[in-house]
């Protein structure tokens, strides 16, 4: 990547700026793709169509936005087509796989119980809309919050208010609790940002997030982070129990057992992050014996790592 020298940086190229700029877009775009989500979502073929078409939308102001903004390629969602194709599903059964765990447990502990068959139509709907749901937040928490608030504060420093922003995100649901957002905070605030942290790559976060979302509520039939909807998947199930077990009218997404089950590959994550040499520390100052232009290239080597 060519990084700009100090005479030709424009005001928008700056970390800030940038940050606000892409995080006003990417919440135009989230308001866009849910309308477009919410719409098409009406069967199958509807939910799996809107649902793509409002991740590919995102995808592209992404694009357009880091283009215009840090005028370099988008290196996190490279590399070619197959690959990409690859490793998103690859993350998605991971994302599958470690819900799976997590409910399986609660189960043992009579947690949670399959009262019967749902839909298999609803299955698919959900995991459409589910993917322009994981697309959109995961653009907009790892891809602009995470990275650019890393070319400033270093990757603990990006890890800590990618995390807690992500938890208090979800504070807007219908059954939020405080309880509710710190554990998203910690379970997959933590997780997917150590997932970026250690490939680089937004298509990890992307998967697991997808898997995790579209197993909870198109496969278990539970409820999704306090969003108080109705599920509508393949199985039909009751929760029930003490809320540190079943994470109450939240979800199990506020249960002791996805906190301990999510730290687990949340510190795999950061081990890989560490043995590849991805964790940053925050940039020099000038007044600290860097110049301006040392930071902007920190900055960029950051970004594109």
């Amino acid at each position: 990547m060519r990084v700009l020298p100090v005479a030709e940086a424009r005001w928008w190229s700056r970390p800030m700026a940038r940050l606000l700029i892409m995080i006003a877009l990417l919440v135009g775009v989230a308001a866009v793709v849910d309308a477009l989500a919410a719409g098409m979502a009406t069967g199958p073929v509807g939910g799996l169509v809107g649902g793509g078409l409002g991740a590919a939308f995102a995808m592209w102001v992404y694009a357009m936005a880091v283009r215009a903004t840090e005028r370099r390629h988008v290196m996190e969602l490279l590399p070619g087509r197959e690959e990409a194709v690859s490793a998103l599903w690859r993350w998605t059964l991971a994302g599958l796989a470690l819900f799976t765990v997590t409910i399986g447990v609660i189960a043992v502990f009579g947690g949670y119980r399959v009262a019967g068959w749902g839909s298999f139509g609803g299955a698919v709907t959900v995991f459409g809309t589910m993917c322009a749901v994981a697309v959109v937040e995961e653009l907009l928490f790892r891809g602009v919050l995470f990275r650019i608030v890393e070319e400033m504060a270093g990757t603990w420093g990006a890890l800590l208010v990618s995390g807690v922003l992500f938890g208090a995100f979800h504070l807007v649901n219908p059954d939020a609790t405080g309880w509710g957002a710190l554990a998203i905070a910690i379970e997959a605030g933590l997780m997917l940002g150590a997932a970026y942290a250690a490939t680089r790559s937004l298509w990890v976060p992307i998967g697991v997030h997808l898997g995790w979302n579209a197993a909870e509520a198109g496969i278990f039939g539970v409820t999704v982070s306090g969003s108080g909807a109705e599920s509508h998947g393949l199985l039909e199930a009751t929760m029930s129990g003490p809320a540190a077990l079943t994470g109450g009218a939240f979800g199990p997404e506020a249960s002791v057992v996805a906190i301990l089950v999510c730290s687990v590959p949340t510190v795999l994550f950061l081990r890989m992050a560490r043995r590849r040499g991805h964790l940053h520390r925050r940039p020099r100052r000038a007044s600290q014996g860097g110049t301006t232009a040392d930071v902007q290239v920190a900055g960029a080597a950051v970004g594109c790592s």
